[in-house]
């Protein structure tokens, strides 16, 4: 049942920034239970929100900062999901004065380290706790289960941890999240995390090109080939993904869709 009015101090979590990202781990809260604020710098997003998917969950819409804030309940628990860089020092810049000493901030973007430092440090003066998380997943693991690398205060997982592991991705049982240190080392693990999967992109480009010029095979036959091994030990989420687009027809031209895409990034 959605509600689009302010309950003070009820939503145990609150998401600002609704584009794609923040809207599909506002859907996953819910989903998973949690009472949701939701909050937008355009109102249109946090309704149409509401409209969507309101029957996933209890969301509590707020067309302000200061009603959004208001209707978190204690210590307050707030995901940030916007652009890297100036746009979150500014929604963070907004949300500070509105805050009580223990409550949580979380930046859920994928945010240079350094900066994560210097605004964990920041707020921390402030009497309030900055979270640096990465987030992986793009917008499908965010609604169904990402994972999550949370830093900051040990304090602070251990009122964010509950809730971060019930929505992450599980292997085997266990949650794909877990506390990983103090201050900016959420955002450097993601770091670290995205320049093994750019390495892995790079494999699977190579194996491509070994495979297409080295035997001559098409997109379609590589495509099959990834497919099958993936059947096997190596179960990659990238792989599954490269075989279904080297699979792919182009409708236009009935040629292999990776043979007419633009070559570039």
């Amino acid at each position: 049942m959605a509600a689009n009015t302010t309950a003070s101090g009820t939503a145990e979590i609150g998401v600002t920034g609704l584009a794609v990202m923040g809207r599909n781990l506002a859907r996953n809260f819910a989903r998973n239970g949690f009472t949701v604020a939701i909050h937008n710098r355009s109102y249109a997003k946090t309704q149409s929100l509401v409209d969507d998917h309101g029957e996933e969950g209890t969301f509590i819409a707020s067309a302000s900062t200061a009603d959004f804030v208001a209707s978190l309940a204690r210590p307050r628990k707030i995901v940030v999901m916007v652009k890297a860089g100036a746009a979150t020092d500014a929604v963070i810049d907004e949300l500070v004065p509105l805050l009580d000493e223990g409550d949580i901030v979380v930046d859920a973007g994928n945010a240079h380290f350094p900066d994560t430092i210097r605004r964990e440090a920041a707020l921390r003066a402030k009497g309030l706790h900055f979270v640096g998380s990465g987030v992986s997943g793009g917008e499908e693991g965010a609604l169904l289960g990402p994972s999550i690398m949370p830093g900051g205060t040990a304090e602070s997982y251990e009122w964010l941890g509950p809730i971060l592991e019930k929505i992450s991705a599980k292997v085997d049982g266990v949650p794909c999240c877990t506390y990983v240190g103090p201050d900016g080392a959420g955002h450097f693990v993601k770091m670290v995390h995205n320049g093994i999967e750019y390495a892995d992109m790079q494999l699977i480009a190579e194996a491509y090109d070994l495979l297409k010029q080295g035997l001559g095979a098409s997109a379609a036959q590589i495509g099959g080939i990834f497919a099958e091994w993936n059947t096997g030990d190596l179960e990659s989420f990238l792989i599954e993904i490269t075989a279904d687009v080297l699979q792919h027809v182009d409708a236009a031209t009935g040629s292999a869709f990776v043979d007419v895409v633009l070559d570039q990034a």
